[in-house]
């Protein structure tokens, strides 16, 4: 069952809508279920939500998946550099983007002690942080590993799909360096063959995308941390792509395939 609902993004002060899925069965229980957060929620579930016209289809993938869970799909900013600023949590100088002073700290305060309460108070959640995820790609990905990261008190899981983290390797490096990281934590890294990088002479994990990757997950291993690190061969960075990518990334979080 879906259900979209208004929430004020505080940081902004504007509206930023939620698609929530719930399970099926879920009216007819009184049972309690994991989360999954995502960034871009319109692009989940709905190809006419969608912003390019295509969805994940989470919504087809979650009614037949093994684990019942709830989704909360948060969207973004539409107007002007909203997006790139509220989903990017560092400060950097990048050939596309310029001089970006990225607020994404204040996102992920309002993701961790706004948006997650509210939800534990309004369904029946596991609130602990083992039955809590956060996922997303591009910007969103970057976001996620962020979250994980700095955030780990709170998310256990993370789902990293094209994650824009080239401009902000050392950042991602400290941040690595000084956080608390549980060892159950668990971390997917995934990019595709056709996005940066992919147009050089060179093998599928000769890129600096594929090569930042790898760097990711292993000072994430030297944590302690589990990593799935994808190369999805023939993989751009669209919506068609990351949902072929939807059922490897939740089995690996929440089932451990």
């Amino acid at each position: 069952m879906l259900i979209k609902r208004d929430m004020i993004f505080t940081p902004a002060g504007k509206n930023r809508p939620l698609h929530i899925w719930l399970p099926d069965g879920y009216e007819a229980s009184d049972e309690r279920y994991p989360v999954m957060y995502f960034f871009d929620g319109h692009n989940l579930f709905s190809d006419a939500d969608a912003t390019y016209g295509k969805s994940w289809g989470m919504a087809e993938f979650l009614r037949t998946w093994a684990k019942p869970i709830i989704v909360v799909g948060i969207e973004c900013g539409h107007e002007g550099n909203e997006r790139l600023r509220e989903y990017c949590p560092y400060h950097f100088q990048g050939k596309f983007w310029g001089d970006l002073w990225g607020t994404g700290a204040a996102t992920m305060d309002f993701m961790a002690y706004e948006l997650k309460p509210m939800i534990d108070r309004g369904y029946r959640t596991y609130a602990f942080r083992e039955a809590t995820a956060i996922g997303g790609s591009s910007m969103g990905g970057l976001m996620s590993l962020y979250a994980a990261i700095k955030y780990n008190g709170v998310y256990s899981k993370a789902a990293c799909v094209s994650s824009s983290i080239s401009p902000c390797m050392p950042s991602l490096r400290e941040d690595i360096r000084t956080a608390p990281i549980d060892p159950d934590s668990r971390f997917y890294l995934s990019w595709g063959t056709k996005e940066a990088g992919g147009r050089r002479q060179a093998g599928d994990y000769d890129t600096p995308t594929a090569q930042n990757n790898l760097e990711i997950a292993g000072l994430l291993g030297q944590k302690g941390a589990v990593t799935r690190v994808v190369c999805q061969r023939g993989g751009g960075h669209s919506e068609a792509s990351w949902e072929k990518l939807v059922p490897g990334f939740m089995d690996f979080l929440w089932l451990d395939r």
